[in-house]
């Protein structure tokens, strides 16, 4: 049986087809492709969940200092925020909050994290899991199926879009996680492939705004022309994320456009040229001359989209 996809449609297909849950397909998938027995491929992520409810634990119990001692000891902090019942975001969301930063700290001393998507945004899947299981008492076996659930959405993302920040931006990294996450939690609490699906959508549109790409580079910037750079640069990346796990065949005919490619490589030339800019006005002459190649760039792209 091939229980392989390339794109959101096909994983949705086989599991109408089957009748099976996304979790289940994933599985399936990992035993015949890796041609390794179930039990074996259970173990493994068995073995993943084990790290990552041990990363989201351990900074909670001893606070760790990172490499260079810029931060250490917030989940700690979260979590005595939580036990005073004064937040504004529920049980489980500040949970998993609080879990997050956890493994973020594990992660920046170098301690030993599961990379899922990526060791920046690694704090995501396990926070909401452990969050889930601790609000609704899951066991461990349902939070390993729904691991297998997140490692689909992980997997179309690698395939038919990005994880790397480095491409796509932080949004990249924490987008496809949020997604994995969402849609991982949707399946334990009842939820149909669907709806799963239509989860993975909806957090990796909200993931992909409002992450300025020119603001953290220490540039102050008109106001205006941050905003239409930044704009430009979340639409493609919210449109290449959501294509590339909806998708297949979109994604493939919007990536395979040298105008797509263009506007990103212009919106980062854009970026740059402010960060390298000597003197207020060098800095304004470069940002407009990006914004415009930019904006020009995304009417010619919307074109061919």
């Amino acid at each position: 049986m091939n229980m392989d996809f390339k794109s959101a449609k096909e994983l949705l297909d086989l599991c109408e087809e089957n009748q099976l849950p996304i979790s289940e397909v994933m599985r399936q998938r990992e035993c015949i492709l890796g041609e390794t027995p179930r039990d074996a491929v259970d173990h493994r992520m068995a073995k993943a969940w084990e790290i990552m409810r041990a990363s989201a634990t351990q900074p909670l119990k001893k606070p760790i200092k990172s490499m260079g001692g810029l931060i250490g000891g917030e989940a700690k902090k979260l979590e005595a925020h939580e036990a005073k019942k004064k937040s504004i975001c529920g049980d489980v969301l500040e949970k998993a909050i609080t879990y997050a930063m956890a493994v973020l700290e594990v992660n920046a001393s170098m301690g030993l994290i599961v990379a899922a998507p990526t060791a920046g945004s690694a704090g995501v899947v396990p926070g909401m899991m452990l969050a889930l299981q601790e609000c609704y008492r899951i066991s461990d076996q349902r939070i390993v199926d729904a691991l297998f659930n997140a490692g689909a959405v992980g997997y179309l993302a690698m395939r038919n879009a990005t994880v790397a920040g480095a491409v796509g931006g932080c949004q990249a990294e924490v987008g496809v996680a949020s997604a994995m996450a969402a849609s991982a939690a949707v399946e334990l609490m009842g939820g149909t492939p669907q709806q799963c699906l239509d989860a993975v959508e909806d957090a990796a549109v909200v993931a992909s705004r409002d992450l300025d790409p020119l603001r953290f580079h220490g540039q102050r910037v008109g106001l205006s022309a941050e905003r239409r750079v930044c704009r430009e640069h979340d639409r493609v990346v919210g449109r290449h994320t959501v294509a590339g796990l909806s998708d297949v065949d979109i994604f493939a005919q919007v990536a395979g456009q040298r105008r797509e490619r263009r506007l990103v490589a212009e919106l980062r030339a854009g970026r740059d040229a402010v960060c390298a800019g000597k003197g207020r006005l060098a800095r304004r002459k470069r940002l407009r001359m990006g914004v415009e190649e930019a904006t020009k760039g995304a009417q010619d792209g919307r074109e061919v989209a």
